[in-house]
């Protein structure tokens, strides 16, 4: 394979440590320079893939160093840039083929991690890497490696739920209907059609990052989720905002449009089961501005 073939797979790696596009982006990027310069060296690399991939992990633990210290005095709760994918706006071929594991959903649990624990548990659990690969990788033994992700994988049953317990995703022609059925129903005040549609425990979470209007803290109970969707499109539609259909991290969702066609928040559904078991809503201008032009309908005043 052509090196730049390895992109998709380096830039999902990348994506999942860091949670950023940006960031990931400017990571691939990072790596391929330095095979670059190993080639002008006059360096041999009998296996590419594997040079990059452990550049790609090595910088993405160097980089989760500074990111927890910022994420520390982060205005609300955090979530990830969205990976968004639509008819209208498709986006580049490393972002169409990210892996469906990377949901937000999953991305959040993973800050429980360290960022070597991190690496270790998604090479192995989402990328199924092997232990050599994953020692080879991160730069531990293999027993080491075999320790961290038990370990891991302990943290991320006590931060969150167990991946066997979890009902697996919608698939995509089932996640089109019932996301299509859902925003027509926010969008147009119909509470009981909604509360039909969401789980007993589903849950909100929104991210403006203190710089777009947002939830303060995630939102829990079906009634609770419902009238604050339905208020929402309310403000939203009067101020001539409108949905287009995405797929977002390899969910279903929404973008939201001003009237320009500019984006002003993005929405992703995690659907199981046939219900909405959780809701994840950006609209932190500084996370939206790889999707296009960001509106500035939501945005706060400045201080």
């Amino acid at each position: 394979m052509d090196e730049a073939g390895y992109r998709p797979l380096l830039f999902s790696i990348a994506y999942g440590m860091t949670g950023s596009v940006g960031d990931a982006e400017d990571i691939v990027q990072d790596a391929f320079l330095g095979l670059t310069r190993a080639h002008q060296a006059g360096t041999v690399i009998a296996a590419p893939k594997a040079y990059l991939t452990t550049a790609v992990t090595r910088l993405g633990i160097n980089h989760l160093g500074s990111a927890r210290m910022r994420r520390e005095t982060y205005v609300g709760e955090w979530l990830p840039e969205p990976v968004v994918v639509s008819d209208g706006r498709p986006g580049p071929a490393e972002h169409a083929e990210l892996a469906d594991s990377l949901s937000m959903a999953f991305l959040v649990l993973l800050e429980a991690l360290s960022p070597v624990e991190r690496a270790v548990f998604m090479l192995r659990e989402v990328f199924g890497y092997g232990y050599p690969e994953v020692a080879a990788s991160t730069g531990k033994s293999e027993a080491n490696c075999r320790q961290i992700f038990a370990r891991a994988r302990k943290r991320i049953a006590a931060a969150g739920q167990e991946a066997d317990s979890t009902p697996p995703p919608a698939r995509r022609p089932e996640g089109d209907e019932l996301a299509r059925t859902f925003f027509e129903a926010a969008a147009g005040g119909a509470l009981d059609a909604l509360l039909g549609m969401l789980a007993p425990d589903v849950v909100f979470h929104g991210d403006g990052g203190g710089k777009a209007r947002a939830i303060g803290k995630s939102v829990t109970e079906p009634r609770r989720v419902g009238q604050l969707l339905v208020g929402g499109f309310r403000r939203l539609r009067a101020l001539g905002a409108t949905l287009r259909p995405a797929w977002i991290n390899g969910r279903p969702g929404a973008m939201i449009v001003d009237a320009e066609g500019r984006v002003a928040s993005v929405v992703e559904l995690d659907i199981a089961d046939g219900v909405v078991r959780a809701i994840h809503s950006v609209s932190n201008p500084d996370k939206l501005g790889h999707v296009g032009p960001v509106s500035d309908i939501a945005r706060l005043p400045e201080r």
